[in-house]
């Protein structure tokens, strides 16, 4: 029995288990795989608590992008409409710029026509009070003649202007 290997092989897997056994060692092993199941699992649930967090930022983020673009649209937008809104203001200041010239303009050439009208009648007038006088000193001679003419001079001249 002492030579055979088989009885060797099962004190010495008697010694050690009991070895361990007055080692605690199954006991230490289960603690330390405990702690490391532990910590493994303290690891996992803060990685699960920044994937949430990373998620929570990521839906942040999104959000504040969307509210970016909304905001460039809408700045957009209101440019857009007091660009359209000063074109348009600026349309009609310029039309009325052009009506107003436009009024200027016919004022002015009425006024030159009127000018030019009046300009013809006191040419007409001196034309025709000269031709008149021309006339009455050829036919009326003598000094009740001139009188004559120098009165009916006078009067022209005073209803024509």
């Amino acid at each position: 029995m002492f030579a055979d290997p088989t009885f060797w092989v099962a004190v010495a897997f008697v010694l050690f288990f009991a070895l361990m056994i007055y080692l605690k060692l199954p006991g230490k092993i289960v603690a330390q795989l405990d702690a490391r199941a532990d910590r493994i699992r303290g690891e996992l649930e803060e990685a699960k608590r920044l994937r949430e967090e990373a998620q929570s930022l990521y839906a942040d983020y999104q959000r504040k992008a969307e509210e970016a673009v909304q905001e460039a649209d809408r700045i957009v937008e209101h440019a857009r409409e007091e660009a359209e809104r000063t074109a348009e203001k600026m349309r009609s200041d310029m039309e009325a710029a052009l009506e107003r010239r436009k009024a200027q303009a016919e004022s002015k050439i009425a006024q030159a026509e009127q000018q030019a009208i009046d300009e013809v009648r006191n040419r007409a007038v001196d034309i025709a009070t000269a031709a008149a006088a021309r006339i009455l000193r050829e036919e009326l001679k003598g000094d009740a003649g001139n009188r004559l003419i120098d009165d009916a001079i006078g009067s022209v001249g005073r209803h024509l202007h």
